[in-house]
């Protein structure tokens, strides 16, 4: 049976290129092209070719990126744009649809970034080259489908080919135990996109109209078990890529075991996906069993909060250390979600952007004093300063930057996150001031426990054979700028970044407001 694959955009988006389709397939036709390089291991040349092609392509689709969404896409619209539809395989009900609203566009922007920063980290890497930037490239591919995607199934395939090429790059290109780690991961994230499959089929299959098309799930009208049901299995699904208590075990073996590169895109993108889906559909697609969930999700992220700064504090390896900190720092955006309200939405998109440039800046840093010291246990580093001045700036600053320090991103998102919860009227004043002090003691054990780490690696008694190590290199320099710069400008000027998606937001709790009054409304007792 043929597919029919003629496309057609949107009218509000005035135009006849695909741009959306034009952005995924870029970084994959890249990969395409990566068997046609001769397999030279030798030579030096034939080992930077890989590289200076995935570099190449990934800047075109960053650049087009930027380009298209600060040209096409209006900041004060909350509906979808630029939307490309093509019937795939309409036997299956499957479309290539794409979209792009507030909840997307800084994401898509963001991975783009992450992805070409984690291939032009990868400098190093020498053996499989070909192989190594083919998987970064099909991976910026299904990151930007995850982001984009406007059909359930086409998501659904898009969250599956991504797992594929992190399996394949930690299980080959990591640790000591990297296939440990690599299974784990896997297993993990596999057995939860099971969840994911049965709830948004059960979604799909409600009612007359069989759709995998979002916009057409939103309209839907779900009977309250089955919403509940759909929910729990999208939070728990979601949830291990976010990832949440206790579902987050894989994360610091995964990072532990992955080259630097790698963790970068752990960090910076990957756990956004998790943020991202739970908007997308625990939110926007089934809001009354969000409002019900909400006071749950917020317990659930003060237990991330302070589960995983404690956590930190017993890891003796700096990524390790890193790792449990995303876990307690992730938790903030589970509390802006379950804060039900514009602030508290918009921190939990902006706590995502932040978090994603400032762990990749931590996990940048960490990867280039591994490649001088061989070595990522605190316990053997010592006196780093003297010799790494301008690398111990850089990690320090990033430090500052996820303690949440005033003036940079992550104090703005996270400060936004705690007024959501204080202005959320539906939950009671014992709640609320409950929740802000267990969360203010994450806040408080964060810059213990980075601070720490930054004494016991950076200064302390100067280990000898670490005193001749070289200082960052220019392109080091440049991608550790291309990280940090952005979260100043957040950090001074947030509306860069809120601009983006907060008519989407203030949509998104208008929408949850309304269904909360008319639950409220049913509730009452009839005159």
């Amino acid at each position: 049976m043929d597919a029919d694959l003629s496309l057609t955009v949107a009218s509000n988006a005035s135009i006849g290129t695909p741009w959306l389709s034009l952005i995924v397939l870029l970084p994959a036709i890249g990969a395409l092209l990566m068997p046609l390089i001769p397999e030279e291991e030798e030579e030096e040349a034939q080992t930077q070719l890989p590289r200076n092609l995935a570099l190449g392509f990934l800047s075109i689709d960053f650049v087009l990126m930027i380009a298209v969404l600060s040209r096409f896409f209006d900041t004060q619209k909350d509906n979808l744009q630029l939307v490309e539809r093509a019937n795939w395989l309409p036997f299956i009900g499957l479309e290539w649809s794409l979209g792009v609203d507030g909840l997307s566009a800084p994401l898509v922007i963001l991975s783009g970034l992450i992805t070409l920063l984690s291939a032009a980290a990868s400098w190093k890497v020498r053996s499989k080259t070909r192989l190594y930037f083919a998987l970064l490239l099909v991976q910026a591919s299904a990151q930007a489908l995850v982001f984009l995607s406007q059909d359930f199934l086409l998501f659904f395939l898009a969250w599956e080919l991504e797992l594929v090429p992190v399996y394949l790059l930690i299980a080959i290109w990591g640790g000591k135990r990297k296939l440990y780690a690599a299974t784990k991961f896997i297993l993990y994230t596999a057995l939860a996109s099971l969840l994911i499959l049965i709830s948004g089929l059960a979604l799909a299959l409600y009612g007359n109209d069989f759709t995998f098309n979002l916009s057409e799930l939103i309209n839907k009208d779900y009977p309250k078990g089955l919403s509940l049901l759909c929910y729990l299995g999208f939070l728990i699904g979601f949830g291990v890529k976010l990832p949440i208590f206790p579902l987050h075990t894989w994360l610091p073996d995964a990072h532990g075991e992955a080259n630097a590169p790698v963790s970068m895109l752990l960090a910076g993108v990957l756990l956004k996906m998790g943020g991202y889906a739970l908007l997308r559909f625990n939110v926007q697609i089934l809001p009354e069993a969000h409002i019900q969930f909400a006071p749950a999700l917020i317990i659930i992220g003060i237990v991330n909060i302070i589960y995983g700064a404690l956590n930190a504090f017993a890891q003796d390896n700096v990524k390790r250390r890193i790792a449990c900190s995303s876990v307690s720092h992730m938790g903030f955006v589970l509390l802006g979600i379950g804060a039900i309200n514009s602030l508290g939405i918009s921190g939990a998109m902006l706590q995502m952007i932040s978090h994603g440039l400032i762990a990749a800046a931590m996990f940048f840093v960490t990867g280039s004093f591994y490649e001088r010291t061989n070595t990522l246990s605190i316990p053997n580093m010592g006196g780093l300063a003297k010799v790494l001045p301008i690398t111990f700036a850089f990690f320090l600053a990033s430090s500052l930057a996820s303690l949440a320090l005033p003036g940079m991103s992550g104090f703005v998102s996270e400060i936004t996150i705690f007024l959501g919860i204080t202005s959320q009227s539906e939950f009671t004043s014992i709640f609320r001031v409950i929740t802000i002090l267990i969360a203010a003691i994450g806040l408080i054990l964060t810059p213990i426990y980075l601070l720490s780490m930054c004494r016991r690696v950076f200064f302390g008694p100067r280990i000898p054979a670490l005193a001749t190590i070289e200082e960052m290199s220019p392109r080091e320099l440049t991608i550790s700028l291309s990280l940090l710069v952005p979260t100043l400008f957040i950090g001074f000027w947030p509306r860069i970044a809120i601009d983006f998606y907060e008519t989407t937001t203030n949509a998104l709790a208008n929408n949850l407001a309304s269904h909360n009054l008319i639950a409220i409304s049913h509730s009452l007792p009839l005159a």
